[in-house]
C-alpha cells in the first residue's frame, strides 16, 4: 500500500524524540517499510528516519511552540496573566492557532499532489483534524492524548461528514475515554521492537524515570519515591514547563543519589533502564499508554507505576512489576524495594508476547486494508459511514 503519515508537526521527528508518539511515529514508519509498503513521511524541518522517505514540510517546530500540549492544570510556556481557555496565554493562543493551520495546510496541500491508499494522522492538533476533510482517500486520526475541547469538536466534527475519518485511540482505557464522545475504530497500541532492546538477565541497581519534565509525568514524585527507598535514582528528560523545572526538579539537583539528565537517544536509553534495578512510572494523570514502561519490560526492567489510564494493560502486577494506588509514595517505595525479587525474564517475556511492535503493525494492516476497501467499494465499515456515506448496522 502507498501511506502517508502525518506527524506532529511541534517537534522534528528524530533522536533524542521528544514524546512518545514522535517515537513511535518513527517505529510506525520503519515498521511498514520492513513490510513491503511505500511510506511518506510528512514532518517538521529537520526530521530524520532512516529507512523511511520523510517529506520535509519546511514547518518550523518553534514556530508551534505554542501549540504543545498541556496537562489540565498546568501553565504553558509564555503564559501570562490573561491566560484563554486552557491555560494558554490569549495572544499565544491566536498566534499558535494559526501558525497550526498554515502549517497543516501546507502538509495537506502537499499529501494531496500524490495519491494514497490510506491518509494516517499522528497530530494532535484541531486543523490537523479538521483539514483532512478535504483530503480524497480514507484518513485515520490517531488521537495519542486525552480529550481536549478544540480537538475533540473537530473529531465530532469530521465524523458528521460524508467521508468521515476512522478514529483510533492507542489503549482499551483511552478507547473508552474517547468512545464517550466519538466512535472508535480501532485500538492502534504504540508497541515497542522489542527485537532492538537489549535485554539484561542481571539484576541491575538504581531506579530510572525517563519522559518530559512534566507535572502529569511525575518526574519530582518519581525522586520522592526513589528517596522514601533509599536508592539511587537517574532521571532523564528534558523541561517541557519551564516553571516546573524551575519549582519542582531544580531543587533537587542536590539531593543525595539524585542524578538529573538530558533525554537520550532511543539506543542509549535503553542501555541506562537495562542497568536499572526499576522503572518509575509515577503518572499523575490517566496514562493513555505509557511507551517507557514497555520498552523498561523489553528490557528486563521492573516496572513500579500508579494505577491509572492505561498502566494496568501494559504492566502486569506483581509479575512485571507493582501498580499501587495514585499518589501513595510509601507504596510505591515499598514496591521499588521488592522489585529486584521479580524475574526479569518474564518481563522480557511479556514485552515479546504482548507489547511488540509486530502486534501493532498487523493492527494498522488490518485497518489500513479495511479503509482502503471501504472507500473502493464505497461498502460500510464496522458501524460507522462508508465512502458514499451509506449507513451502517453493527
Amino acid at each position: 500500500m502507498k501511506i502517508a503519515i502525518v506527524a506532529p508537526l511541534v517537534t522534528a521527528i528524530r533522536q533524542p524524540q521528544q514524546g512518545g508518539s514522535q517515537a513511535f511515529v518513527a517505529e510506525l514508519g520503519r515498521g511498514l517499510v520492513d513490510r513491503g509498503h511505500d511510506v511518506h513521511l510528512y514532518a517538521a524541518a529537520g526530521s530524520e528516519v532512516g529507512g523511511v522517505r520523510v517529506i520535509d514540510t519546511g514547518v518550523d517546530p518553534r514556530a508551534l511552540a505554542d501549540t504543545l500540549y498541556r496537562a489540565a492544570g498546568a501553565a504553558p510556556r509564555g503564559a501570562t496573566a490573561g491566560a484563554a481557555p486552557g491555560g494558554v496565554a490569549a495572544g499565544a493562543a491566536r498566534g499558535g492557532a494559526a501558525a497550526a493551520v498554515a502549517a497543516f495546510s501546507n502538509v495537506y496541500g502537499a499529501v494531496r499532489r500524490t495519491r494514497y491508499d490510506v491518509v494516517h494522522n499522528h497530530a494532535f492538533d484541531a486543523p490537523a483534524i479538521r483539514l483532512a476533510t478535504e483530503l480524497r482517500a480514507p484518513v485515520v486520526h490517531t488521537l495519542h492524548l486525552p480529550p481536549e475541547a478544540e480537538v475533540a469538536d473537530a473529531v465530532r466534527s469530521a465524523a458528521g461528514r460524508e467521508h468521515s475519518p476512522a478514529v483510533a485511540c492507542v489503549s482499551a482505557f483511552h478507547a473508552g475515554v474517547w468512545g464517550r464522545i466519538v466512535p472508535v475504530d480501532a485500538v492502534l497500541p504504540p508497541y515497542v521492537r522489542t527485537s532492538a532492546i537489549p535485554f539484561s538477565p542481571a539484576a541491575g541497581e538504581g531506579a530510572v524515570f525517563a519522559g518530559r519534565l512534566s507535572p502529569e509525568k511525575g518526574a519530582a514524585e518519581a525522586i520522592e519515591i526513589a528517596s522514601a527507598a533509599s536508592v539511587r535514582i537517574d532521571v532523564f528528560g528534558d523541561g517541557y514547563y519551564p516553571e516546573y523545572v524551575r519549582t519542582r526538579i531544580d531543587p533537587l539537583r542536590a539531593a543525595p543519589g539524585v542524578f538529573i539528565h538530558p533525554s537520550l537517544p532511543q539506543s542509549a536509553l535503553w542501555d541506562a533502564i537495562a542497568r536499572a534495578a526499576v522503572v518509575l512510572c509515577p503518572s499523575t494523570w490517566d496514562e493513555p499508554f505509557g511507551m517507557v514502561a514497555a520498552e523498561a519490560q523489553a528490557c528486563g526492567t521492573p516496572v513500579v507505576g500508579f494505577r491509572r489510564g492505561a498502566l494496568a494493560e501494559v504492566i502486569v502486577d506483581r509479575v512485571t512489576g507493582f501498580l499501587v494506588a495514585p499518589d501513595d509514595i510509601a507504596a510505591a517505595a515499598d514496591a521499588v524495594r521488592m522489585a529486584p525479587a521479580l524475574a526479569r525474564a518474564d518481563c522480557r517475556r511479556h514485552a515479546e508476547r504482548r507489547l511488540d511492535l509486530e502486534l501493532s503493525l498487523d493492527a494498522h494492516e488490518r485497518l489500513y486494508e479495511r479503509l482502503a476497501r471501504a472507500w473502493r467499494t464505497g461498502e460500510p465499515r464496522n458501524g460507522r459511514t462508508g465512502r458514499r456515506g451509506t449507513p451502517v448496522g453493527g
